[in-house]
């Protein structure tokens, strides 16, 4: 057994913490409070430190890397992350996996190795590395969308979608959380409200959670919510609007709108919620960037676009009409060492460097790495990511990713830095508010009756942390830094990572 003594425990619930004690018997929580008896116990003395139960990052890019026991979430005290995410999975493929790495590379990373089959072989991949218990998974639906017909935008046939609906509820029998959609990510941006219709329905009929990187977060963000809201009303599945935001200093007044549209749809009875990552920056693929139209047919047809003269002009046309600041933009990756002095400089800056415009300079980088380069993107403001994580339909996640390069440092420090820099320092909500975004709330979305709360019975999944302390260290220039003030973090009655005391 193992006890942690007479700590400041937030049972995750997001009311006021207690002094007291929390035993662990096994893989499960014995009892919590003031007098639990300390007989046989294992003890760790948690006198001046908190107790939590473990973080829960529902969205997360962490696909291959938990299969490899990376520790990056774990030092900052996640003990349960959510996987599949913005329509990327590993799996399923059809024939040869080629074609699903091309398509997903650029967010999961990993070598040319990777695919599996369908949801429950890599489940059993899970289970075998040892990382069941730490991971959850979703379907994406562009993984689903290239299994079926390729990397090719448009509408799918009857049988076509038939399959995607067979292979969704297939994944979702062998365990899969959730079903989720990139819907700013070719082929998935071409999918019409009918296909994502007869989806979410499956999903519905499984009663998992739908969650959706929507059409737009910038121009059209309160089109594309309402997209979703029309979604879930008409099948009833539950829906997760992923790190909502308003990317874009001319669209930023929209999010008010946006919020009193998911507001009113829960009132109507709509399950609906969101989530967002502590930081006012975002990352993605600089491809995203590109209007959707030149992606379709994969990497090979969208470099013969870029190279084309006269098509790339009309690329440059559209990009030019979307009032891109490309100062804001910033490159963290990319494929070769050729253009390795890229990494951490802005658009802006590489384009000074070149000599070129922008737009152009965006285009040959493209071009010369054969389309794989990450950026991380200035998109919102401090108003707006204020008025989003204190909402009380908003769960707290990491949406991290690993690249070649410079990851965004919401990798490294997303728990610390919203205890820390957004609790302790700033104020913008309480600690036990924050550890309830962070613990139960996300575990509610996901249908979990064991974890997200230190109770009897629960998972003995916990977080001993020293609130005057708990910081990030990770930025933007050198993300990979190790969070302070994490002690311990425990995962089924176990500690896997001990922290500095000081």
């Amino acid at each position: 057994m193992l006890l942690l003594s007479d700590a400041l425990v937030f049972d995750g619930s997001g009311s006021d913490p207690a002094q007291g004690s929390v035993s662990m018997e096994g893989a499960k929580i014995a009892a919590t409070g003031a007098e639990v008896s300390s007989a046989g116990c294992d003890l760790i003395d948690c006198r001046g430190l908190a107790v939590a139960p473990g973080f829960i990052d529902l969205h997360s890019h962490s696909d291959l890397q938990v299969l490899q026991h990376r520790t990056e979430k774990l030092k900052q005290g996640v003990t349960l992350e959510v996987v599949g995410n913005c329509g990327f999975s590993p799996f399923p493929y059809s024939g040869d996996a080629a074609a699903l790495r091309e398509f997903g590379g650029g967010i999961l990373g990993g070598t040319n190795e990777w695919g599996w089959p369908d949801a429950a072989s890599y489940l059993r991949a899970m289970a075998a590395s040892g990382a069941k218990d730490r991971a959850l998974s979703l379907a994406g639906h562009g993984s689903l969308r290239i299994a079926v017909r390729g990397p090719g935008q448009g509408t799918p046939t009857s049988p076509e979608l038939d399959r995607m609906a067979d292979l969704l509820d297939d994944s979702l029998s062998a365990g899969c959380a959730g079903f989720s959609t990139g819907l700013m990510y070719a082929p998935g941006s071409s999918a019409t409200p009918e296909e994502l219709r007869r989806l979410c329905s499956v999903v519905a009929r499984r009663g998992k959670l739908y969650a959706t990187h929507m059409r737009s977060y910038s121009a059209t963000l309160v089109e594309a919510v309402l997209e979703q809201i029309d979604l879930a009303e008409r099948t009833g599945c539950r829906l997760q609007i992923s790190h909502l935001q308003t990317a874009g200093r001319a669209n930023w007044h929209l999010q008010q709108r946006a919020l009193d549209e998911i507001e009113a749809a829960r009132e109507r009875g709509i399950d609906i919620e969101f989530d967002i990552y502590p930081y006012q920056c975002g990352s993605t693929v600089l491809t995203q960037l590109l209007p959707q139209w030149t992606l379709d047919g994969g990497t090979a047809a969208l470099l013969n676009r870029l190279r084309d003269a006269g098509v790339r002009k009309a690329i440059l046309d559209e990009m030019s009409a979307s009032n891109r600041y490309w100062e804001d933009v910033t490159i963290s990756s990319v494929a070769t060492d050729a253009n390795e002095r890229f990494v951490g400089k802005t658009v802006t800056e590489i384009a000074a460097l070149r000599g070129e415009d922008p737009a152009i300079a965006a285009i040959h980088l493209l071009i010369e790495e054969e389309a794989a380069v990450n950026i991380v993107s200035f998109n919102q403001s401090e108003e707006n990511l204020r008025q989003l994580i204190t909402h009380p339909l908003c769960s707290v996640i990491t949406d991290g990713f690993y690249v070649k390069g410079k990851a965004h440092p919401r990798l490294y420090g997303t728990y610390p830095q919203l205890l820390g820099a957004l609790v302790r320092e700033q104020g913008w909500l309480s600690l036990a508010q924050a550890i309830h975004k962070s613990t139960a709330k996300p575990a509610a979305r996901l249908n979990l009756t064991d974890r997200g709360l230190l109770r009897p019975g629960y998972a003995a999944d916990a977080v001993v942390f020293d609130p005057a302390r708990i910081a990030s260290h990770s930025t933007y220039d050198s993300p990979a830094a190790d969070p302070q003030g994490i002690l311990y973090v425990i995962k089924n009655g176990e500690v896997v990572f001990r922290g500095a005391a000081a």
